[in-house]
């Protein structure tokens, strides 16, 4: 049995992905921004463990969900599944690459983290001149770009944790909409195997996923001096330096 944190599991692919795993015998932590959301997961998912409240755009609040995190105790795999798509740049930046990186600089180390990106990070660029000072043009697509970054950088820093990015796909959910062309099981499936499975498959590091199957990335995600300005950027922002 592995213990595992999803972030945003309060609906779609979030608590999709919770009920799958619980349903396998895991020990799952939900998480969601606020106390009535975190109601609503527990009645949604009841085999969950424990449930975390905390809004990801808040960097205050950020921290106390890692804090809440160690205090639970370590995870085998954390999700980073929560995620914006129309919302102010600030906001989509924040929650979209923000986030993660603060919950993984933050949080005890598990063996396997687990990072949502997405496809329109292809077209996603790192402007990183300003990023520190002015998120206010950060697109979707750049914020996917960043969390696919910080996903290799810490496969790159940390050699003995499986730290990949998955593409869940255009799934129908409240965020993909109700005519997304996806299959909505496949849209979690990939998280929930690279989090506990035992295949070789699985057992890789700085990789990016779509439906079970390595996918290439883009280039600016693999480039190290743009993943160590990032991580620089995150840490102007936040004073919370990466771990070595």
């Amino acid at each position: 049995m592995a213990s595992i944190l999803i972030t945003g599991s309060a609906d779609g692919l979030g608590q999709l992905a919770a009920k799958a795993l619980v349903d396998q015998g895991h020990q799952v932590v939900l998480h969601a921004r606020n106390a009535e959301r975190g109601h609503h997961a527990r009645q949604s998912v009841p085999g969950a463990a424990h449930v975390i409240v905390g809004d990801l755009l808040d960097i205050d609040e950020i921290k106390q969900v890692a804090a809440a995190a160690n205090a639970w105790g370590g995870f085998d795999a954390v999700i980073h599944n929560a995620g914006v798509y129309q919302a102010p740049s600030r906001t989509v930046f924040i929650v979209n690459a923000l986030a993660p990186y603060l919950l993984t600089c933050l949080m005890h180390k598990p063996r396997r983290l687990i990072y949502l990106s997405s496809d329109m990070h292809l077209q996603g660029r790192a402007n990183l001149d300003q990023l520190a000072s002015d998120q206010s043009r950060v697109s979707y697509s750049d914020s996917k770009l960043y969390v696919t970054m910080l996903c290799m950088a810490a496969a790159r820093r940390w050699p003995d944790v499986y730290a990949n990015a998955v593409d869940p796909g255009w799934a129908p959910t409240k965020m993909g909409g109700p005519n997304a062309p996806d299959d909505l099981q496949k849209g979690y499936e990939t998280q929930v195997w690279l989090a506990t499975s035992d295949d070789r498959a699985a057992h890789v590091s700085g990789r990016y996923f779509y439906h079970r199957k390595e996918s290439l990335y883009n280039p600016q995600a693999g480039d190290v001096a743009l993943q160590e300005r990032f991580l620089g950027s995150c840490r102007e922002i936040t004073g919370v330096a990466f771990p070595t």
